[in-house]
């Protein structure tokens, strides 16, 4: 598999140790992995804006003048499949991570063996991204990305995906949510959410990261909400 990384940190000793465990991770599990590194928010910003084909982003926190987390909500904003590592010798910005669906935080110093265990679930992570969805729509086939995929509902005999476009299909609920995997969940009889998307569930209402709120059943509370922690956990 090919795979391409960034390593941005302000510290050149710190790239140069992060890189070489990146090396030997890849030598061992038989991947092409071309690193660049970075030595601030803005270089690789600039960068990226002639080449965004990141896969993984293995990013410090506390930098320069843009901090980590201010320049992961950046590239969320057109990139929401790049695996967004932080690698920090502060734990106080856990809670931000969640925001810019980061896949783990790393404690410096890193530990070799903790580094691979995370960059083997990126990379799963990358091939489930690959899954698309063929799909019969007005007249056409349209291809729809699984991992962009916010919610679904249903009106009728037809279900509405709300992805990256929003696409309305003649398919039921249940026929939709067999092509799905662990990142989705049924939420009563007219929803189904993407549980990376949530951003705070009350006992009313589920609320995604873009805003949309979906109405939750009595009851559905902690169940909806274990949902979250065991896909948070197998991320």
């Amino acid at each position: 598999m090919r795979i391409k990384i960034a390593v941005c940190d302000d510290s050149t000793v710190d790239q140069w140790y992060v890189s070489d465990m990146v090396d030997r991770w890849a030598v061992q599990r038989e991947h092409t992995v071309h690193v660049d590194t970075f030595i601030s928010a803005e270089s690789f910003l600039f960068h990226y804006a002639e080449e965004s084909d990141y896969d993984i982003l293995l990013l410090d926190i506390e930098m320069g003048e843009m901090d980590g987390v201010s320049m992961a909500r950046q590239l969320r904003r057109g990139n929401d499949a790049v695996q967004i590592i932080f690698i920090t010798g502060h734990s106080d910005y856990i809670s931000e991570g969640y925001e810019v669906e980061a896949l783990h935080y790393l404690m410096k110093p890193v530990r070799e063996e903790k580094l691979h265990s995370v960059l083997d679930r990126a990379v799963e992570k990358l091939a489930k991204n690959e899954k698309v969805l063929d799909l019969e729509s007005g007249g056409e086939m349209v291809r729809v990305p699984v991992y962009q995929i916010r919610y679904a509902d249903v009106y009728g005999n037809y279900v509405t995906i709300h992805a990256a476009e929003t696409v309305t299909v003649k398919m039921t609920l249940k026929e939709l949510e067999k092509e799905l995997d662990e990142r989705f969940y049924r939420v009563g009889r007219s929803y189904i959410v993407n549980l990376t998307r949530i951003n705070r569930v009350s006992r009313a209402e589920i609320k995604l990261s873009d805003g949309t709120a979906i109405p939750l059943p009595r009851g559905a509370y902690d169940e909806v909400n274990r949902a979250i922690i065991n896909t948070r956990n197998n991320r």
